[in-house]
């Protein structure tokens, strides 16, 4: 199955009901992902750009979309992003793959 790294944020109302209440939101995460077929395999929190980051593993794109789609609904996330990883192997394939496409720059003959 794929993998997926996903960066949110929360919104300054969802901190606040965090403060209040603190709770492992890794639960919510894992059920999310378990109810399309999917697994999490890890949750951190950070500093930076984004206040937290899972790694999930979908059995495909529109099931890791639909989680994400419903996380955003939620209105707890003030930002999602979600990135496809590739395997080294996926990689040198797209690698292979690539060096036989003759790309031609914009402007260019021939």
């Amino acid at each position: 199955m794929p993998l997926y790294l996903t960066r949110f944020s929360y919104t300054p109302e969802t901190w606040a009901k965090l403060l209040q209440h603190p709770e492992d939101r890794r639960v919510a995460a894992k059920q999310y992902i378990e109810s399309v077929g999917g697994k999490l395999h890890g949750f951190w929190y950070g500093f930076g750009d984004h206040d937290g980051y899972n790694l999930w593993e979908a059995p495909d794109y529109v099931s890791m979309a639909a989680t994400a789609i419903a996380l955003s609904a939620g209105g707890a996330l003030s930002a999602v992003h979600t990135t496809v990883l590739l395997t080294v192997e996926e990689t040198i394939a797209a690698l292979q793959k690539g060096a036989a496409i003759r790309y031609r720059p914009p402007g260019t003959t021939g």
